[in-house]
Formats: C-alpha cells, structure tokens, sequence
C-alpha cells in the first residue's frame, strides 16, 4: 500500500491504556475501547466510502494473527473482491458444510424437497413418520448414523405397520443420501434396502395388498346388500367406493366438477391420485344412480359432503359406519383388495385391465409408451360385471336418497 506498517509492538500493544485507535499500519487499527478492552479493526475503501471490518479481540487474537488477517484483507482488495463480504461467504459456506444432526438435516431437507410433495399434508407425513418412528436418529450426528441405528427404528413396527416401516426406511434412506450428495457422509447407506436390509429383515407378508384389511370378495355382496338399506351419506360414498374400487380419499374428496354425469365418467386429477396421473373411472349404472342422487341433494362442491360446512364427508364417518354394521375389523381401502381378487379368480378379463381399474401402474416404461390409452372401455366392462356382482344378494337398488340427519 506503500505505507509504513508493522508500527506497533506487542510490548506496546499489551501496554497501550490510552482509548482510541492505535494505528499498525497498511489499515490495521488496535482500538483501546474507555472500558480498557482491546480489539483489533481493518479499516479500508469501498465503492467510494470507509469500510470497518472487526479482526476479533486482543485475547484472542494476538498482534502476528491479526496482521496475518489483515494481509489476507489487503491480498483481496487487490484482487477486487470486498474482504466483508469474502468473510460472510466463507461463514456461510462452513455452516452448509458444518456436521449437523439427522434431525437438523431432515427439517432442513424436507423443506427444500417440499415442492415436490403431492400436498401439504404429505410432507406433514413425511416428517410426523420420522419424528414419531426415527426419533432416536434425531439427535445424532448425520454422519454417524449406521445400520444399527436404522434397525432401532425399524424392528419394532417391521411385522406389526409394514406399510409405515416400509415408508420410514425409505424416507431414512433419502435422507441419508442426500447428506451423503452434501458431503457430510462418506461411505454406503444403512438405510438401503437392497443387498443390505434385506439381509437382515424377514421380508414383508403378502397380505392382501399390504396391511389393509380386506373382506372376502364371496361376502362382499351380502355386505353391500346391508350398506344399501342405510339412509346416510357415508353407506352412499361406501357402495360407491366399492362400485368403483376407489380408495377413500378420492371418493370422498371427490367434486361435482369431476363427474361427468351423462357420459358417466368420473375424471379424478392427478393432484388426488396417488401415482400422480388422472384417471377416469367408469361409472356402472348403481354408481350414476348413486351420484345422481346425491346432485338432487347437492350442498355444496362435494359429491359426499360431510357435516360442516363447504366440507367433504371425513373419513371417520364412513369408519363409524363400518363399525354400527360390526365390520370394523376391515377398512374400505380393503374393499380395492376384495375387487382385485374377485377379478382374478372368477373373472377372465386380463390382468392389466383390473390393475388399471385400481390405477395402478402396469408394465416398464417402454411398454407404458406404447400404451397410450386408459381401456376405459374395457374397464367399463370390467366394472359392469363387479356391480352386477354385487347385487347378486338382491339388495335393494332403489334406497338411494340420503338423509343429513342420519351420521352413519
């Protein structure tokens, strides 16, 4: 800089008492506060006005570190860059890269990923399953978490909430990953299912699709004859859950602007599907009749609205239901399972045609690009056959007015 520095000495510098700023030269300043407290200062320009950057306080900065900091100041000055600024950035980029918890890293991830979410809800799920099935990864080092660790966790719901372990595991492992794509962890995932866990997990039951409880399909009939000599909302949403093999959720958020009512088809978006793709359903005869009913008692958006207002009919509803009529050992996402047997076993329609009816994805990817349409027409028939199924034990097809003041 062309001007003298190294000015002050640290006999002098551990003596000064005189407050004010002590200059060292090359705009390094040892600042004697009125307290008698010591600091050091770099004083420079930029854009055009005086800049002060704080070096850190005597007892912890001796005078040869402070002018090794100050050099390095004057080394990116020269270069162009503000040393202010320089310092923020390096903060900033040892914290990205500091070792944090699973836990810390987790929220943090979560809410990156969030846009990629189906709803807020899922991500809710997303983090409710970690905290309430992983908490004992929560606060260790993302670095540390190994296969024991991940075994914890999932050895106490592995036979009993498949389905729950299932997603835990998997959601552990993304996590992981993701740390590992950040740099904070080296080596194979614990979480990894295959080639790892498989080796040390009995694999999952094959119950009926999973741990939804399913009635059998030759009893199913005689199930639907009952739901039809209820008045109520949630006995309607439930035949015509069963009718078209839905899941509860997409029935009961179901909305009028979905149904086609002439060309009896209902158009669920990809935003309420679970594969994110839309898929229309075939409607058979009951189901029109069904939902047509419902239109004549329309309330609001909702093809089953529930009690309060502008709200669709909760899933608790269709649950007490189920338990009045003394089923509630199985849960109507169970009766998909129901179908899916039916299908198999007495019906000869083909099998992607039924996991189509179930909007399942069928086939890899080559052979999905090739099959462009949805066989809603055969689908049409497939589901036909199922209502006339269903009516085998002579229910009573013409109850279908629903009655607000009934809950089940």
């Amino acid at each position: 800089m062309g001007r003298q520095i190294n000015k002050l000495s640290a006999r002098g510098v551990a003596t000064l008492t005189e407050p004010g700023r002590h200059s060292d030269g090359g705009g390094l300043y040892l600042v004697v506060d009125a307290s008698g407290a010591k600091r050091w200062l770099f004083m420079f320009r930029w854009g055009g006005s005086r800049k002060e950057m704080g070096l850190g306080g005597l007892s912890a900065v001796g005078l040869a570190d402070a002018r090794d900091k100050a050099a390095e100041a004057r080394k990116l000055l020269d270069a162009g860059t503000n040393p202010i600024e320089a310092r923020k950035e390096a903060a900033a980029e040892a914290s990205r890269n500091a070792v944090s918890t699973f836990g810390e890293f987790a929220e943090i991830l979560i809410e990156d990923i969030r846009s990629g979410f189906r709803n807020t809800k899922h991500q809710a799920q997303w983090l409710s399953s970690l905290k309430t099935h992983a908490a004992c990864l929560w606060p260790l080092s993302i670095n540390e978490v190994g296969t024991e660790h991940v075994l914890d966790v999932l050895k106490p719901i592995w036979k009993t909430k498949q389905e729950t372990a299932s997603r835990v595991r998997g959601r552990i492992e993304r996590i992981l990953d993701a740390a590992k794509a950040k740099g904070k962890r080296t080596g194979e995932n614990p979480a990894r299912w295959r080639g790892h866990l498989d080796k040390l997990l009995p694999k999952r039951s094959r119950l009926a699709r999973g741990h939804h409880p399913a009635m059998a399909y030759d009893d199913v009939p005689a199930f639907v004859k009952d739901l039809r000599e209820r008045d109520a909302i949630a006995a309607r949403a439930l035949e015509f859950l069963i009718l078209t093999a839905s899941r509860t959720g997409e029935v009961r958020g179901a909305t009028w602007d979905e149904v086609d009512l002439d060309r009896g088809i209902w158009t669920v978006p990809a935003a309420r599907m679970k594969a994110e793709r839309i898929h229309r359903v075939p409607l058979t005869a009951r189901a029109l009749d069904i939902a047509r009913a419902m239109h004549q008692a329309r309330e609001n958006d909702f093809v089953f609205p529930g009690a309060r207002k502008n709200r669709p009919l909760s899933s608790h509803a269709i649950l007490m239901l189920m338990r009045r009529m003394d089923k509630e050992q199985f849960t109507p996402h169970g009766f998909r399972s129901s179908f899916r047997d039916w299908a198999g076993e007495c019906t000869s329609f083909p099998r992607e045609i039924a996991e189509a009816a179930l909007a399942h994805v069928v086939g890899d990817e080559t052979e999905r690009a090739y099959r462009r349409g949805d066989a809603l027409m055969k689908r049409r028939k497939l589901m036909d056959a199922w209502a006339g199924y269903l009516s085998t034990a002579k229910a009573k097809a013409d109850n279908v007015t629903p009655i607000r003041a009934q809950a089940g």
